[in-house]
């Protein structure tokens, strides 16, 4: 039987983003840099994604990212497995996803690259959530390797000169960390160039996101989660401003001849909380299916977000202030702030938040959040309950339902 040739749909292909390609290669080679780290006598250093990841760069450490890691794993559909295997060994499967994949991973060598490799020593900043630090501290014993400990305070009103002078004492002895585990001094010269190449990524990313404020999209936040990747893992090298440098030029030039990623897109929705990494296209579709766009999200924003807190002239200095202050290290005040700015920006006519059970820290005041968007908005609210990365916390056929109702609401607004 002759095989038959795969019919190629021309509108789909138009819209599909060309950098993609590039992202891969570029990530692919970094994955295996990781893995051959030993041979090239460079360190690995395992650090949390929202960990200060430039003095790494400086001292050319190779930074990977167990988070990074389990997004990749839940859109591998592989989480439940791993998950699993952390849970036969004692740990609550009411623990973080992204912990507990990674710890399945790293008992069983599993996941989409065959696990990571082993780290020379740790990095761990709170200002995503608590957990890590635990997570960490279980990682560090098992590899027997060293773990710096970066504590960012909670901002619940003010960021203090105290809080912010104690954060700065951080940055030093983070620094002298990295030179004992390394074996030799920082060379400031190169921590200022990363951090200036640091800045240029997030504007660069900015502007890569701020190009959904066109109407139709050029992109949708679905597609932003999986471009964000380089933002969070090799933030300072000259290999992402390029990269950022090239989409940015393909959103605009989609945005000059008309191509939007949604079909006559007619609903502009914002996206709260961190991805269903296993249901990203599923969701994609089945919100395309109503012709609505899902245009910015608070997640990929906490990259670029807090440009306006860091001197790229005096880069170690404005980590103090900039590190602790983002999204989900402040107060439900301060985030319904950022989120009514984003929802005005965008010209959004709704908005989705996950429940993610996964993330405490993030989803814990979404219902106060839904409250104040709809109080002062006057725009619907959809909260699906999910998780990132474990399957087994997902209902097709509710959720489903949920956004069918919830679009129907939109429409009967109109």
């Amino acid at each position: 039987m002759a095989d038959e040739k795969k019919t190629v749909d021309p509108e789909k292909e138009k819209r599909k983003i060309k950098s993609v390609r590039r992202m891969k290669e570029i990530m692919t080679a970094y994955y295996i840099d990781a893995k051959n780290a030993g041979k090239s006598g460079r360190k690995v250093a395992w650090i949390t994604s929202g960990g200060p990841v430039e003095p790494l760069i400086a001292m050319d450490v190779i930074p990977v990212y167990p988070e990074n890691h389990g997004a990749m794993i839940g859109a591998s559909k592989m989480g439940a497995v791993l998950c699993a295997k952390a849970e036969e060994t004692g740990y609550s499967r009411d623990l973080c996803s992204y912990a507990r994949s990674d710890i399945g991973a790293s008992l069983t060598n599993g996941g989409p690259i065959g696990g990571l490799p082993a780290p020379d020593f740790l990095v761990c900043c709170n200002n995503i959530c608590g957990t890590v630090l635990k997570w960490y501290e279980v990682q560090a014993r098992k590899y027997n390797v060293p773990l710096f400990f970066f504590d960012t305070p909670f901002i619940h009103t003010d960021f203090t000169e105290d809080a912010r002078k104690y954060v700065r004492t951080q940055v030093d002895e983070y620094i002298g960390f990295l030179e004992q585990a390394c074996g030799r001094k920082m060379d400031y010269g190169r921590m200022e160039e990363v951090g200036r190449l640091s800045v240029k990524a997030q504007r660069l990313w900015r502007d890569v996101l701020e190009t959904c404020a066109h109407s139709p999209a050029p992109m949708t936040a679905f597609d932003a989660f999986f471009h964000l990747a380089l933002i969070v893992t090799l933030r300072g090298t000259r290999v992402v401003v390029d990269y950022y440098t090239e989409l940015l030029a393909e959103l605009r030039d989609r945005i000059a001849r008309g191509i939007s990623m949604v079909p006559d897109e007619k609903y502009r929705l914002i996206w709260d909380n961190l991805p269903v990494w296993y249901k990203t296209k599923w969701l994609s579709d089945k919100f395309a299916e109503h012709h609505a766009c899902l245009v910015a999200d608070t997640y990929c924003s906490a990259w670029s977000g807090v440009l306006d807190l860091i001197d790229e002239n005096n880069f170690l200095e404005s980590m103090a202030t900039a590190y602790p202050s983002i999204y989900i290290n402040v107060s439900i005040d301060r985030m319904f702030v950022i989120l009514k700015n984003m929802l005005v920006k965008y010209r959004a006519d709704g908005l989705v938040m996950h429940s993610n059970r996964s993330c405490k820290p993030y989803s814990l005041g979404q219902y106060d959040l839904q409250k104040m968007v709809m109080k002062e908005l006057g725009i619907p609210v959809l909260i699906i309950e999910a998780d990132m990365v474990d399957e087994r916390s997902f209902s097709e056929s509710q959720i489903e339902t949920r956004i069918d109702a919830f679009m129907e609401v939109l429409k009967q607004g109109r």
